[in-house]
């Protein structure tokens, strides 16, 4: 059993250590609190993705830095200054199949990734975002909290890939139901 543990770490260490893909403490204590909260739903944990973990701290970095989440953009909102194509992503979700695709835009992840952001909201110093707060944003959220522990909508979702993303002031969670 330990050798299958050793084994299993090792894999997935050298995966990620190839993508560039290393969860930050905070990033690994809030992918464990979600798989903590899923298991206290009675749901099975998430294998991190190297692909949907680059294109979660990616966007999150793009949100803390070039702030696309402005007007009428929400947090979905990708700016113009990367190597991705830019959108703003409004509340009508018109544009959900381009947020959808960016998985598949950035990295080789083949299937569709569905996205929760949560942010430092009117501070008048910076605040950086963490682990706990995220988690309890997310719970706070009906829509949000229902991606997490697949109800309404997301009940009949699969999910067989996570990526965590947190930079500054944002955290971002993609899912997909694709495996890596």
């Amino acid at each position: 059993m330990k050798k299958y543990f050793f084994w299993v770490f090792l894999t997935f260490g050298l995966l990620f250590s190839t993508f560039g893909q290393t969860l930050s403490p905070e990033e690994q204590k809030l992918y464990d609190l979600i798989m903590q909260y899923r298991r206290e739903m009675g749901l099975p944990p998430i294998p991190l993705s190297p692909s949907l973990t680059f294109v979660a701290k990616t966007h999150a970095k793009d949100l803390a830095e070039n702030r696309p989440d402005q007007g009428s953009c929400n947090a979905h909102s990708w700016s113009d200054k990367g190597n991705w194509t830019p959108m703003c992503y409004s509340d009508d979700h018109k544009q959900k199949e381009k947020m959808w695709s960016k998985p598949s835009e950035l990295t080789n992840y083949k299937g569709k990734g569905f996205e929760i952001v949560t942010m430092v909201y009117g501070r008048p110093t910076p605040v950086y975002m963490n682990a706990t707060m995220a988690i309890k944003s997310w719970k706070g959220s009906s829509s949000h909290n229902a991606v997490i522990i697949n109800s309404g909508m997301w009940k009949s979702s699969k999910w067989q890939a996570i990526g965590i993303g947190i930079y500054k002031g944002y955290a971002c969670v993609w899912f997909g139901e694709e495996a890596e």
